[in-house]
Parts: structure tokens; C-alpha cells; sequence
């Protein structure tokens, strides 16, 4: 069966001078390594398809530089990635994969209908098809009473129900959530929880980053730890408490930050 994602030997370095800035165009091959802070190094990871992945570490683990070069969004310095068994940079591997990133990043000048047509314009939806697509989205997001809002007239809650609402709108295989629930209160956490829980009985593969550990504990089958961009352990939440010795999932998460090396 073909991996929902396999990455193998990702390594990613931040040049010192040029930051993250696209290197002239050219057809593949590598960035070119000329120092700088290195975010990832060597990193393998595979996740099966119908998956709920965790994808845990402190700030500065690299969660958001794996993302990111998952989606195409940087250059990696070397390593490959498939979705779906799909190079990571080919548009059939883009359409697979849906993105709700933790920073707000909606357009100011749109209200939350044209987002979602946007969107689905963007991934070759037609106008009918994106039209019966938004609506699902803003009923199931219960957006319909803001479907003509601009996003900065939003409350925080609405705008993290777009982002996802948008992750979504092309119907991906594999979505990644990216602190998904940062910021809203409980009462939409445990709303947001309960539709992802359907997105994933629907069998849609799910990569999850979250600094909530009960959130990881509730959602996911599997969880990986992460520090210095290194994979540290990979286990479920039950797994990882006994290979730590914890009682919970934040003891045994401690504790395996705890023993892992630093990287020099």
C-alpha cells in the first residue's frame, strides 16, 4: 500500500544571508548548502494512508519547516518527499494535500465565500462544482451567516473555522493541521475535535502539530516526537507512556525531551 507521505533524508538549511528567498529558477536539484541555520537534518518520515499523525515538538523543533517543505512552500536543501507515492513539487501531489497553517493568513479583501471560491478556483475546481463546495463548507463550519463578512471582521473563532473550511474546499487526501485549535476556546475546540474525528472516519489522512498533548492524546493513532529538527520517538500516546515510564502523555513527552541529545 502507497505511503500517504514518505519523506526520506530531508535536510534544511536557512543560508545566513539570503534567508529563505527562492535561489534562481531551475528545473530540481537541490539548494545549495552555504551555511546558515540548519532546521532539519536527515529526516525520515513515513505515514500510512487513513493515518491521525501527531507531530510533536518544542518551538524551533522544525514541525513548521517539515510542513512547509511538505507543501512546497520552501526549497529543501536536500531529501525527497512523496504524496500519495507523487513527488512533493508536482501539481497532482499539491491538489492531494490541504493546509490550515497556524498563522491567520486570510486575504483582508475577501469575505468568506470568495475565500472559499478562491480557493477552489486556485485547485481547478469549476464554478459550480466550488459553488456547491463552499456552501457544504460554510454549513458545515457554520460560516453561512458570514458567507459575506470579510475575514478582518471576523472573530478569532470564525477565522480559525475558515482556515479550516479552506484546507479543506478541494477535498484533499491528506490534510495537515498546524495548531488547528490555537487560540479558540474550549467550547469550538471540542466543535473542531468532532469534525475532524468524521474527517477521519471519512478516511481522509490526517497530520496533526499541537502544543495541546490532551489534543494529541484524544485525535491521534501515532505520535512522533521531535527536537533540533530529529526524530526522537514514535509510538501512540499508550506506547509512549510505557517506553517513558509516565503516567501521561506530558510526563513521558518531558521526559523523552529530557534525554535526547542536543544537536552541536
Amino acid at each position: 500500500m502507497t505511503n500517504a507521505l514518505s519523506i526520506r533524508g530531508l535536510t534544511k538549511r536557512y543560508d545566513a544571508k539570503r534567508g529563505d528567498r527562492p535561489w534562481p529558477l531551475r528545473r530540481g536539484g537541490p539548494v545549495p548548502d552555504t551555511g546558515g541555520f540548519l532546521a532539519v537534518q536527515d529526516f525520515d518520515l513515513e505515514i500510512e494512508d487513513g493515518s491521525f499523525f501527531g507531530l510533536l515538538g518544542p518551538n524551533g523543533a522544525g514541525k513548521t519547516t517539515i510542513i512547509s517543505a511538505v507543501c512546497n512552500l520552501i526549497r529543501v536543501t536536500s531529501g525527497e518527499i512523496d504524496i500519495f507515492g507523487a513527488p512533493h513539487d508536482t501539481l497532482d501531489a499539491r491538489r492531494m494535500v490541504g493546509l490550515a497553517e497556524q498563522d491567520v493568513n486570510l486575504d483582508r479583501f475577501l469575505d468568506v465565500e470568495e475565500t472559499l471560491l478562491y480557493h477552489g478556483g486556485y485547485f481547478g475546481m469549476k464554478r459550480p462544482e466550488a459553488r456547491r463546495r463552499a456552501a457544504e463548507m460554510m454549513d458545515v463550519f457554520d460560516l453561512r451567516a458570514k458567507a459575506g463578512v470579510r475575514a478582518p471582521k471576523l472573530s478569532g473563532g470564525m477565522r480559525r473555522r475558515l482556515l479550516l473550511a479552506r484546507a479543506l474546499m478541494h477535498e484533499p487526501r491528506l490534510v495537515i493541521l498546524d495548531e488547528p485549535t490555537a487560540g479558540v476556546d474550549f467550547e469550538l475546540r471540542l466543535e473542531l475535535w468532532r469534525y475532524i474525528h468524521r474527517l477521519h472516519d471519512e478516511g481522509t489522512t490526517i497530520l496533526l502539530t499541537t502544543h495541546y498533548l490532551e489534543e494529541a492524546d484524544e485525535l491521534c493513532e501515532e505520535i512522533a516526537l521531535i527536537r533540533d529538527g530529529r526524530l526522537i520517538a514514535r509510538d501512540s500516546a499508550d506506547g509512549l507512556r510505557t517506553a517513558y515510564g509516565a503516567e501521561s502523555l506530558a510526563d513521558a513527552y518531558v521526559r523523552a525531551m529530557g534525554a535526547a541529545p542536543a544537536s552541536s
